[in-house]
């Protein structure tokens, strides 16, 4: 589905991204991994059109998408739950949703408003309510649910459960748990590798740029020891 090839990206001379190689199959769950500043989020805007990589290749379901602006990446399938989660404050919870809401990029979504609050039932019962008004672990799942009303092929989620509650954390893998029995493919970032062994198929592991190993759950966890100082574990 995703094929990243060759990946180098920079912020101006600073050179972020060395070659990345990844790719995300139709109904996988992949991680990336790493330490902070070793480029995922990078990773992520390089492949949503959010900034121009220097050199290699994006496809997408065989789409070229190498260097294209982020709503084409949108339309062609790709929905983004950034990090931060860059909600609109001056928007109601429902107005949040309905203004990314397209039936995808075969025009036949199912990802609707009755289904997002059937997801999270907390959005419906505050989606009249600002969305500055929310506490962090609510704008998450109203991130979440943005990209979802896109219908996205695959998503993409940059820090899933970043500075949120424990008992938010555990909703949000709940909720990550269930899109991948429904068979979306999903390409998340986080630093919570426990949880993320129980949902993931595959991992990427990246330092200073570059993959640095890649495997199953199983493999991750055999390797754990091994691994600890890439991951800050």
């Amino acid at each position: 589905m995703l094929e990243v090839s060759g990946l180098q990206a920079s912020y101006g001379a600073g050179q972020v991204l060395f070659g990345v190689d990844l790719r995300v199959g139709e109904g996988e769950v992949v991680t990336l991994l790493g330490r902070n500043g070793m480029g995922k989020t990078t990773t992520v805007n390089a492949i949503m059109g959010l900034l121009a990589p220097k050199a290699g290749r994006v496809a997408f379901c065989g789409r070229e998408l190498t260097g294209r602006p982020a709503h084409e990446a949108a339309r062609a399938g790709l929905g983004l739950v950034p990090e931060g989660r860059q909600i609109f404050p001056n928007l109601t919870v429902r107005e949040n949703l309905v203004a990314t809401a397209n039936g995808g990029a075969d025009g036949r979504g199912a990802w609707t408003l009755e289904r997002v609050f059937a997801l999270f039932p907390r959005l419906q019962e505050r989606q009249d309510q600002m969305g500055s008004s929310l506490s962090g672990g609510e704008q998450q799942m109203l991130a979440i649910g943005r990209a979802l009303m896109t219908n996205p092929r695959l998503l993409l989620l940059d820090e899933a459960t970043e500075g949120l509650a424990p008992l938010i954390r555990k909703e949000i893998w709940q909720v990550l748990l269930s899109l991948k029995r429904a068979g979306q493919s999903i390409l998340v970032i986080d630093k919570n590798v426990k949880a993320l062994k129980r949902i993931a198929d595959r991992h990427y592991v990246l330092e200073k740029g570059r993959i640095v190993w890649q495997g199953s759950s199983a493999e991750l966890e055999a390797e754990r020891e091994r691994l600890e100082r890439h991951l800050g574990v």
